[in-house]
């Protein structure tokens, strides 16, 4: 992969509004013109009201998906940074062959701030949990033969891939659908660079050839859905990430995946802390063993760097006659250090293996092999054993099973026939009303891309219409829609 294309300000469609023709003497990039659509657009402003990990709290000290889509767009641009100042040293250049130019650490760092603001941007209501929830609803209705249209069991009538997609469906996948959706629609107040888009593909694979237990990472989810396949395609080849087996990870991807992945580990782990669900002794001792546990698992001896990262922490708890606050403090002090090593530690990671992700070949996280490849683990561990059982996690668990298995029991059955001729079988009055509900723009994108005499393309569609139009959904706006369904005032 050569960084000149890679670093394309192209788009699959040219803007509907073209700029004034005075706009063109300010240098400003096409990747900065990408950010201001995404602050500026509808989806993005949502994410203010969508669960990262805790339930939505009173407190402003919780984070929502916006500010941990801050938070990742931030730290990826930082990487950013810190990668190009390495490659493009003179002691190193030569052997990478890395661009020179005074616009390439520009330019790389604009399209990773763009691909952090969205990573998410396709997450439904309640957190992952919500993905969970839409999955499980289809596993069980494919798997009824009751589960019909116009006399034929639905789960025929799909290929393996279509109904992979729902069955396994993903939010990473649904951010690329509500993008390049956005290139094509009339409504649509996104119409992004293909580089920023292709950063995004943090899975490039199918529902089918999807492993979560493969040895590489990009094989663990579903990265795209059948519909927006073609499309990807022909990003990867305008950024020379066509292969093979399809496409390569564009080379920022890694770096954006350690970010959130650094985001995830610390900043959620700072909320936790927050929330009073364990206290600094608690965590030290579960550092500690799970850093042995990490090392007996692998065979290996844990990096003296993994040890003294807790060293801070070690040192506060000799005090016992600690306040809550001085606890707070001290644990705050600490995320940061901890973040700024596996800064570090994802830069290192990326420059060492530079040759083989520009090759389209690197299989593991930029983490793996360095001083900190244990600590992450760690703390990702640490947020399943003190915050995911935790009583309001719970809760809203509970709570996305009840309102988005109503939802989808509605909404699905009410759009089978859809634009359907009258032969093949007619909505229900309350099918129609239901209908009525989703957004104008997704029903006029689904009329639009249907297909004549396709009935299993169709219905995929119809389907992708309605999970279009939950993922787009507020925690709120879930909850306030069930309620109103159900006559709760």
């Amino acid at each position: 992969m050569d960084w000149h294309c890679l670093l394309k300000e192209d788009r699959l469609v040219p803007d509907r509004i073209p700029e004034p023709r005075e706009w063109g003497k300010y240098n400003i990039s096409g990747f900065e013109k990408d950010y201001k659509k995404i602050v500026a657009s509808s989806a993005f402003r949502r994410l203010q009201d969508k669960t990262q990990v805790f339930p939505l709290d009173k407190s402003d000290f919780i984070r929502t998906r916006l500010t941990h889509s801050i938070e990742v767009s931030m730290t990826a641009k930082q990487l950013g940074t810190m990668v190009c100042t390495y490659l493009s040293d003179n002691k190193h250049s030569q052997k990478t062959a890395f661009p020179m130019e005074e616009a390439t650490p520009k330019r790389m760092g604009e399209i990773l701030m763009c691909a952090g603001l969205l990573h998410d941007l396709g997450n439904p209501p309640f957190g992952h949990f919500g993905e969970t929830v839409i999955g499980s609803w289809f596993q069980k209705h494919f798997a009824d033969p009751s589960f019909s249209f116009a006399g034929k069991e639905i789960s025929t009538l799909l290929t393996p891939q279509m109904r992979g997609d729902l069955e396994h469906f993903e939010g990473n996948a649904q951010s690329l659908r509500l993008l390049l959706k956005s290139c094509n629609s009339s409504a649509g107040d996104l119409n992004l660079t293909n580089a920023v888009i292709h950063t995004l593909l943090k899975y490039p694979t199918d529902s089918v050839r999807f492993d979560k237990n493969a040895a590489d990472i990009r094989l663990h989810k579903n990265g795209y859905f059948a519909a927006e396949e073609q499309a990807l395609l022909a990003i990867a080849e305008s950024l020379g990430t066509k292969t093979d087996s399809q496409m390569a990870r564009h080379p920022l991807t890694y770096l954006l995946e350690a970010a959130d992945d650094i985001a995830y580990a610390t900043a959620d782990l700072e909320d936790a802390f927050k929330k009073g669900l364990f206290s600094l002794e608690q965590f030290v001792d579960f550092f500690e063993e799970e850093l042995h546990r990490i090392a007996r698992k692998q065979d290996r001896k844990i990096p003296p760097k993994a040890m003294q990262l807790i060293s801070p922490l070690s040192v506060a708890v000799r005090n016992k006659g600690r306040a809550r606050e001085q606890d707070l403090c001290t644990f705050n002090n600490w995320v940061r250090y901890a973040r700024g090593w596996l800064m570090y530690c994802a830069a290192f990671g990326f420059t060492r293996n530079y040759i083989s992700i520009m090759n389209g070949e690197y299989p593991c996280d930029l983490f793996a092999g360095t001083y900190h490849e244990f600590s992450i683990e760690a703390l990702k561990n640490a947020m399943n054993r003190f915050a995911y059982h935790s009583s309001g996690i719970v809760k809203l668990e509970l709570s996305a099973q009840t309102i988005l298995t109503f939802l989808l029991d509605q909404f699905v059955p009410a759009v089978l026939y859809f634009g359907e001729a009258p032969e093949k079988g007619t909505q229900s009055a309350a099918g129609r009303k239901y209908t009525d509900l989703i957004s104008e723009n997704y029903r006029s994108d689904y009329l639009s891309c249907r297909r004549e005499d396709d009935d299993g393309y169709n219905l995929y569609l119809r389907f992708l219409l309605v999970t279009d139009y939950i993922s787009g959904m507020t925690d709120s706006f879930a909850k306030n829609l069930y309620q109103e369904l159900n006559g709760i005032s």
